[in-house]
């Protein structure tokens, strides 16, 4: 990329952060206005305040993604000369109807309503912001070349958008970018042929939310470069996008659909200024400090390891799946040339039961593991033998659920069924309804011994009853 263009990319992408940063401001704000004003405005408030957040989450997620498409990033030039503005005005004519203190609050509130509500054609203030939110979702889709972008809804939300700037005074758009055109999405580009599994791991619904002791923010230690300098190739393919501490450090993860490796990509913030580090998976370690996960890289001038990034997680369940799909995801880089066995445990557990399992026709291994803190119990499915041994397949928390009499039923005499229990896999060949049975969809669970069946249930017992974790009664010897 010319160097010309990075720098009108960046005051354009930039400027996405400048009006995430005040919608988050703004959104402060009408939530302290909600508090003083009777009950029935808090409706519109919340919602607005939502869409606020929501608009500051795209925006970001925007000026991140540019690093990784940044060969696609020029026909996003056009459209963000549309909407940045509107968006800017409609957050700064917010603010001064709310420090308007020439008049009551609720007067300010609803003044700002319906005033701003009339100059848009009677599309409600709240809405406003879903209409941006549309927008920028669509030209998200658009930077990752999503199978769900629709140009055609992005060409009438672009004319509504300028329909808007039109009625509120602001002059029409100078193009910064090429136009898109529909021939533009028939590039030849090399597409994952099914859904990663690592794209749905965090998109799934948790089935509990287990709170953490949470008192310490995540941070990233570098090294770290400034915006375009990193050049990733064309074949590129985010897979998730995960938050930290408000969106002030974000962490992508990549995956290279030619050769299969995958890496790490944050980006973290430092006197306002954006800066962000890349490593490969095979070049971190992972490994848990309480509430918290800790990624080291192995300092070349030091002669050992140090911190590259300490991420900060509110549940047991978010901090499981990631340690899961961080180990999962580097078992299987093509780089890994060696993986140390302890990588797989996630400390701060406790392992009360382990048995072979025949699981969708593979040899793997079942462990029961409670979380020492929290007291929380989770199955987790590991591959048995070969280069991938102790890789996880998948795991499911025990919930509320398992005080039912009927959630665990024994079928024969090594098969256990188990209702109400949602997996999360972290392997492209597992196919876990082909563990599913009956009307309901029970998981069944086939052990390799009878004994393995037996114990199982003994496996969920309270700490202080439960057998210890090296207890051969509880676990199986596993080669």
């Amino acid at each position: 990329m010319e160097q010309s263009l990075q720098k009108t990319d960046y005051r354009l992408l930039q400027g996405c952060c400048l009006e995430a940063d005040r919608a988050d401001i703004v959104s402060v704000s009408l939530e302290g206005l909600r508090m003083t004003l009777p009950e029935f405005y808090g409706g519109p408030i919340n919602f607005m305040v939502g869409e606020m957040r929501k608009c500051a989450r795209l925006l970001r997620g925007l000026f991140d993604l540019s690093q990784i498409y940044a060969n696609r990033v020029p026909i996003l030039l056009s459209y963000l000369q549309i909407v940045l503005p509107c968006l800017c005005k409609t957050l700064r004519d917010i603010s001064s109807f709310y420090n308007d203190r020439a008049v009551s609050k609720d007067i300010r509130w609803r003044r700002m309503y319906h005033k701003m509500s009339q100059e848009a054609g009677g599309l409600p203030l709240p809405q406003r912001f879903t209409l941006y939110n549309q927008f920028l979702d669509c030209l998200r889709q658009l930077l990752i070349m999503s199978p769900h972008f629709d140009l055609n809804g992005l060409e009438v939300l672009r004319t509504r958008i300028i329909e808007l700037r039109e009625a509120r005074g602001l002059p029409s758009p100078a193009h910064a970018g090429p136009v898109l055109r529909p021939e533009t999405l028939l590039l030849p580009m090399i597409q994952d042929p099914t859904v990663h599994w690592a794209e749905q791991i965090f998109s799934l619904p948790l089935p509990s939310r287990t709170a953490l002791k949470h008192s310490k923010t995540s941070r990233a230690y570098g090294p770290f470069q400034a915006w375009g300098q990193f050049n990733f190739p064309k074949e590129t393919k985010m897979l998730f996008r995960r938050p930290f501490d408000e969106d002030r450090l974000a962490l992508m993860t990549l995956l290279n659909l030619v050769n299969h490796t995958s890496h790490i990509f944050l980006r973290t913030y430092h006197l306002g200024v954006p800066w962000f580090s890349f490593h490969g998976t095979h070049e971190l370690v992972i490994g848990r400090e309480d509430s918290y996960l800790q990624l080291k890289r192995w300092s070349v001038s030091e002669r050992a390891p140090k911190i590259w990034a300490s991420l900060s997680f509110k549940t047991w369940e978010e901090l499981t799946l990631f340690h899961c799909t961080f180990v999962s995801l580097k078992a299987r880089n093509t780089m890994t040339i060696d993986m140390n066995a302890r990588e797989f445990r996630l400390s701060g557990e406790r392992k009360t039961f382990q048995a072979q399992i025949i699981d969708d026709g593979y040899q793997h291994s079942l462990a029961v593991y409670q979380d020492i803190a929290t007291q929380s119990f989770r199955l987790h499915a590991m591959v048995r033998d070969g280069v991938l041994r102790q890789c996880p397949v998948w795991t499911a928390f025990v919930t509320h659920q398992s005080a039912s009499p009927t959630w665990l039923q024994r079928k024969s005499r090594n098969r256990v069924w188990l209702k109400d229990i949602h997996l999360y896999v972290f392997c492209q060949e597992y196919r876990q309804q082909n563990q599913r049975k009956g009307e309901a969809g029970a998981f069944e669970i086939n052990f390799v011994s009878e004994s393995g069946a037996a114990l199982f249930p003994e496996a969920f017992l309270s700490a202080a009853s439960g057998p210890s974790t090296g207890s051969p009664q509880a676990i199986e010897d596993v080669k």
